[in-house]
């Protein structure tokens, strides 16, 4: 097995030196036009189990389908794969003949071959070229470069529907067709309802900012926030924005006589004040201590009325927009810190 190795490394130094003494190769390669490549058994049947079977049968092999330069790119491939020029020739190779060698990796099971087609078309996809790509990749049994077209083909399908493969499919590959719309309807809905959860949480963190600056209001007073007074106050307030439109909101209504009114009539500055209001209490755990107006008032009605889902999970997402806010703003303790900083200094 050892003098195996050594003559099969020794073919391809030989090969890739160009040197004059290389050993008489034993193979002949035969391709789609008739033209043939001669090659070294020891290096074909190394390299491919699918092409050391076929050896044993014949020393004339057939590779068709593909073009001829793409079999020599292959065979040149299965010589250097052992050596320093391998990455550099595979990158020129797969520049020119990535699709054939991706057939020809797969179909002669040279797996580090494979992998490197996938990751070369891959990097190199178009929206030209990703209905051709996509079906050698099902062909090819390629998961990873299947799922890359099929991305590709929902990110930018306006520009794939003009391709030549696109018509090609809608043609001939019915089942096919179905799969990409099918992936480009649920990428679309997907992306929607993604939008949509992002459209919410910023919702949450908004509601929950507002229950913070209402128990500020409340228990430590902030009527100058900065930096809309000229003069920086001891301990402006960080939510100022929220902070000072809720303010507004208060001394609204303070004085609006509409909110005591039916829910038709009540303006709609009350009525969204009543919502804060009814959504701390929903929050409070300590009612009858809490210096909130009517929070105890409300507590008490809702406990007594049935609350319906939404709103209970309203409550439930803005006290999770607490929490989670409560923790991003955290500071690191200064051990915590003083270690972290020990540990980075000493890497």
């Amino acid at each position: 097995m050892g003098a195996y190795a050594d003559r099969r490394n020794g073919c391809r130094r030989w090969h890739e030196a160009g040197n004059e003494h290389v050993p008489p190769t034993d193979v002949r390669i035969v391709t789609s036009d008739g033209q043939s490549i001669p090659a070294h058994s020891t290096v074909l049947a190394s390299s491919s189990s699918v092409l050391e079977r076929m050896l044993d049968r014949s020393r004339i092999l057939h590779i068709l389908g593909v073009p001829h330069d793409s079999v020599v790119a292959f065979v040149r491939l299965l010589y250097s794969s052992r050596s320093a020029t391998s990455a550099r020739e595979a990158k020129e190779a797969m520049e020119r003949h990535g699709m054939a060698l991706l057939a020809l990796s797969h179909a002669y099971r040279v797996r580090w071959l494979k992998r490197r087609c996938e990751a070369g078309l891959a990097a190199w996809l178009s929206a030209a070229r990703a209905m051709d790509v996509l079906k050698l990749a099902r062909l090819c049994d390629a998961p990873r470069l299947h799922q890359r077209c099929l991305r590709l083909v929902a990110a930018d399908f306006a520009s794939v529907q003009e391709s030549e493969g696109w018509r090609f499919v809608q043609k001939r590959d019915p089942a096919l067709e179905l799969e990409v719309l099918q992936f480009v309807q649920e990428t679309a809905q997907r992306r929607k309802r993604w939008k949509r959860e992002r459209v919410d949480q910023a919702m949450y963190r908004q509601l929950s900012e507002a229950m913070n600056c209402l128990q500020h209001i409340y228990t430590e007073g902030c009527t100058d926030v900065w930096p809309h007074n000229s003069r920086r106050p001891d301990n402006p307030c960080m939510s100022f924005s929220t902070c000072e439109g809720l303010q507004l909101l208060i001394r609204h209504f303070a004085t609006c006589g509409r909110k005591l009114q039916a829910a038709t009539k009540t303006c709609t500055h009350c009525k969204r004040m009543w919502q804060l209001f009814r959504l701390h209490s929903s929050l409070c755990d300590q009612p009858a201590s809490c210096r909130i107006p009517l929070c105890k008032q409300i507590k008490e009605k809702m406990q007594e009325e049935k609350v319906d889902k939404t709103w209970r999970l309203l409550v439930k997402k803005v006290a999770t927009a607490r929490v989670m806010s409560s923790l991003a703003n955290r500071k690191v303790p200064q051990v915590v810190h003083k270690s972290w900083m020990r540990c980075r200094g000493t890497r």
